[in-house]
């Protein structure tokens, strides 16, 4: 039985969700999904590697793919281009995305190890946020020399705005499944993000 009444599993500006921190190395923001390293839908690794190669590979895993593939491109094109629009790197992206979805105040320290970046890094990166107007850092009251990242309210219904297409097509899609069939999504998505977390950076290309 179909049951209409369940809300969003997160506010629109949820959907700005992680792109990975290429623009530290090449600081370009505006790139489609197609051709931004890492990030496009061309990119996400295919089926062709499970069993040795394409054509042993389940139908099914495959069709999984393809469909992970082209969701990654359309979420990357629309937040690429809101990093256009405000100046953003992929980097800044991706701290605000960590700084979005964090369930404690988050520090400079979390946003280094979240992104792997190196503290001067982090350091620029917050600076291009705050005088863009989409972050403040202020003092921890117990312990001045904390310094906590917070989401500007003002910045964040600015992209609540924006992405609110992509969020009213996920309430759609959503409104043609039960509960108990987008709990079973939402438990895959979370498993392959697990998964994803503890994958180790692939080899350099052999010279």
């Amino acid at each position: 039985m179909r049951r209409e009444s369940r809300p969003p599993a997160r506010p629109p500006d949820a959907v700005v969700r992680p792109i990975r921190g290429e623009g530290a190395q090449d600081g370009v923001a505006g790139r489609s999904g197609a051709d931004r390293p890492g990030g496009g839908p061309d990119t996400l690794p295919g089926v062709e590697a499970v069993n040795g190669g394409g054509a042993a590979a389940p139908e099914r895993l495959r069709a999984l793919a393809v469909s992970l593939r082209r969701v990654n491109g359309e979420i990357n094109r629309l937040t690429d281009a809101f990093a256009t629009a405000h100046g953003l790197h992929a980097t800044d992206m991706s701290a605000l995305a960590a700084v979005l979805d964090a369930e404690q105040p988050v520090t400079p320290g979390m946003l280094r190890t979240r992104l792997g970046l190196t503290s001067g890094a982090v350091t620029a990166c917050l600076d291009r946020l705050e005088r863009a107007g989409h972050i403040r850092r202020t003092r921890d009251e117990t312990d001045r020399r904390v310094v906590r990242v917070e989401y500007v309210d003002e910045a964040r219904l600015a992209a609540r705005a924006f992405f609110r297409p992509l969020a009213v097509a996920g309430e759609r899609a959503r409104g043609r499944f039960d509960d108990e069939e987008l709990d079973v999504v939402l438990r895959f998505l979370d498993a392959f993000s697990e998964e994803m977390a503890g994958l180790e950076e692939p080899p350099g290309p052999s010279v």
